[in-house]
């Protein structure tokens, strides 16, 4: 594990996917770095989580049954507790306008799915604050 994993250590992220695969793998992947995982099925389950726990980063997919990624992003994204959260969309598509909906919405980043272990790594170094 090397010293940027150390910085991982402890994050609490939340993986928004109704794919049990992909919230498997993340939390997989994750958990071998130290960090904490909350997972949920679509937007509504999350939004309780994400009030429940606080999560430092959220990962969300942006095609879900009854709430979709975007509107959750724009939820999270209002609320005034959570909008400093960075939030990560995950699609299978690598298209431009879903990047620029997903801007629009208040998203930090865009994954395209299947992502690596270290495409997913790396989105989150992006946003661990390195405390000297």
């Amino acid at each position: 594990m090397s010293s940027d994993d150390d910085a991982l250590r402890g994050l609490k992220v939340m993986v928004i996917d109704d794919s049990k695969t992909i919230r498997r793998t993340a939390e997989t992947l994750l958990k071998k770095v130290g960090c904490e995982v909350l997972t949920a099925a679509d937007g509504f389950e999350a939004l309780s989580v994400i009030a429940d726990n606080h999560p430092d980063v959220i990962f969300v997919d942006i095609m879900m049954p009854r709430l979709d990624g975007y509107q959750t992003c724009a939820l999270i994204k209002h609320n005034e507790v959570f909008r400093d959260v960075p939030v990560i969309m995950l699609s299978s598509k690598d298209g431009l306008f879903d990047r620029a909906r997903g801007r629009l919405v208040g998203s930090d980043q865009y994954l395209t799915k299947p992502f690596s272990k270290d495409e997913l790594l790396d989105a989150l170094r992006r946003y661990v604050v390195k405390v000297a």
